[in-house]
């Protein structure tokens, strides 16, 4: 690859990388419904779409470290978890990109929706006292924790349309813009 392909394919990366950062944390602070984030979508999608896969990994980090300072925050052991799973879909995204169509980037995303449930409400149970750490606390961790799953799997699943499906309209728009003539 030339020297100048290579730079401006890192430039263009390193925008879409700042772009997908500054778009989390802005969703984050702003008003939402609970649950309802782009991170781990914009986690995954920057795995499938960066031309350096192994950047992803810092969009879902760095937006919630950044966010994460205008936020109350929570036990660093219930953040660690978090940021471990907020990460997944990053780390799994690289690991499916051989596949194309829909179905691996839903079941992806699908996936890393119901690991982040499981691990973030496991840590909740196990280190926020809110519970006792009784298999009867952690069932009410979990029962407790419903309402909130499906808005992650459905919001986690929503914004990875708008991204891909984005990316999708501004590959194919001029072409479909043609065909409208």
């Amino acid at each position: 690859m030339q020297p100048s392909k290579t730079r401006a394919d890192l430039m263009m990366d390193l925008a879409l990388v700042a772009f997908l950062i500054g778009f989390d944390v802005t969703a984050r602070l702003l008003p939402h419904v609970p649950g309802i984030l782009p991170v781990a979508a914009s986690g995954l999608f920057a795995a499938r779409i960066l031309r350096m896969p192994a950047l992803a990994v810092i969009v879902p980090l760095a937006a919630m470290a950044l966010s994460g300072f205008g936020l109350a925050g929570d036990d660093w052991r219930i953040s660690l978890v978090v940021y471990a799973a907020i990460a997944l879909p990053a780390l799994a995204g690289m690991v499916s990109r051989r596949w194309r169509g829909a179905l691996p980037i839903v079941a992806t995303m699908l996936s890393c929706s119901l690991v982040f449930f499981v691990t973030t409400n496991f840590a909740v149970w196990a280190f926020s006292g809110i519970y006792p750490l009784t298999m009867q606390g952690l069932t009410a961790c979990y029962i407790a924790a419903l309402p909130f799953m499906e808005k992650t799997v459905l919001g986690d699943l929503a914004w990875t349309g708008v991204l891909f499906g984005g990316a999708w309209l501004v590959q194919h728009g001029p072409a479909l813009a043609k065909r409208a003539l």
